[in-house]
């Protein structure tokens, strides 16, 4: 791992252009081979790894360009899913439902985006894994998903030992960091959303008991818990409130950073840093991945010596507030997100040349 102040990620995915989400609804439809898919998707990772390399990215992602959507991995892993329209935050949308016993029929999908991106940088890498206790949360459905299993957290332990066998493929692929995406966990703080649960802090610390079963005694990598509030691209996000009401469980998260975003107006107060375990690596969201409004470096400064109030530099990594795309339809320019990445490498060089 990089020893350099302010070292610099992206949180996962990065806009595909056209051709790519053509290439994906192509191949989910079945127009097209997986291996047809997959060969082009090869030839089309070197693209996305430049771009974060010209930008000055430090630990690079595949953008997951070959993923529909962030948490779309686990149906290219398991059978068992199905496409269903459902009604989700009073929008149709189309999701993959588990309706059938899972079986994992493609083991080391996310080893198998490791190996591509290597051949094509030398800098670290990094891979996200979408989190149980998530996935159950978007996957399964009350009506057409009990027959496979009775209840959501049923299908939550029946996803543990599935994650876990791929994080340590990746793990022996030589992958820096590993990253788990749970913006479920991150709506619990939400008082609007937590009052629709019976017991919230008991939904909070399963979500953290599962992390922790899933990392437990796997050596030889770095965990990073990432957090944001839905993105919905332009749309803007689905949750508010700051972190406190999960910080006293995240303190129990046996991981090495935790990645959190600030750069939206609804994050809360940056105070809350210092109530963080001291053992945690702070991924510092101080770029908005949302809206147009291009982010300048002083403006990246600025946040980022906020937090310097209440944490010390050598445990700040910088990357915008979440995915540019954690879908395949979102409608992010990829100029757009450079020229943000680009902004946050040149703010790192600032805060480096400053606090160095």
């Amino acid at each position: 791992m990089t020893s350099k102040l302010f070292p610099t990620t992206v949180v996962g995915s990065m806009p595909r252009p056209q051709h790519i989400k053509d290439l994906i609804n192509e191949q989910v439809s079945q127009n097209i081979s997986t291996e047809e898919f997959q060969r082009v998707i090869d030839r089309a990772i070197p693209y996305i790894v430049q771009i974060q390399e010209i930008a000055g990215i430090d630990i690079i992602s595949d953008g997951e360009w070959g993923r529909k959507s962030y948490i779309g991995i686990i149906a290219d892993i398991c059978s068992g899913f199905d496409l269903t329209t459902r009604e989700v935050n009073g929008e149709q949308q189309t999701w993959h439902t588990v309706t059938n016993i899972l079986q994992v029929i493609n083991p080391g999908q996310a080893a198998n985006e490791a190996k591509r991106l290597k051949e094509h940088t030398e800098n670290d890498i990094k891979v996200a894994l979408p989190s149980p206790y998530l996935l159950s949360e978007r996957m399964w459905d009350q009506k057409i998903s009990v027959n496979a299993y009775p209840t959501k957290q049923a299908f939550t332990e029946s996803l543990i030992p599935i994650i876990r066998t791929e994080l340590i493929r990746l793990r022996d692929e030589g992958v820096a960091i590993a990253q788990f995406d749970d913006p479920q966990l991150c709506l619990l703080a939400d008082p609007n959303i937590s009052k629709t649960f019976e017991d919230v802090d008991r939904e909070i610390d399963y979500s953290i008991n599962v992390l922790n079963r899933i990392v437990d005694r796997i050596d030889g990598m770095r965990f990073a818990l990432h957090l944001c509030r839905r993105n919905k691209g332009r749309s803007g996000w689905i949750g508010e409130g700051g972190y406190g009401p999960i910080v006293p469980a995240l303190n129990d998260l046996t991981f090495d950073m935790l990645m959190l975003e600030f750069a939206i107006p609804v994050a809360g107060d940056k105070r809350i840093l210092s109530s963080l375990s001291h053992k945690f690596d702070i991924g510092l969201g101080c770029v908005d991945c949302r809206s147009p409004h291009i982010d300048t470096p002083e403006e990246i400064v600025v946040r980022v010596e906020e937090a310097l109030n209440f944490i010390a530099a050598e445990r700040i990594y910088l990357h915008p507030d979440c995915g540019f795309a954690p879908g395949s339809a979102a409608e992010i320019p990829i100029d757009e997100a450079y020229v943000k990445i680009r902004n946050l490498s040149i703010a790192a060089k600032m805060l480096r040349e400053k606090y160095g």
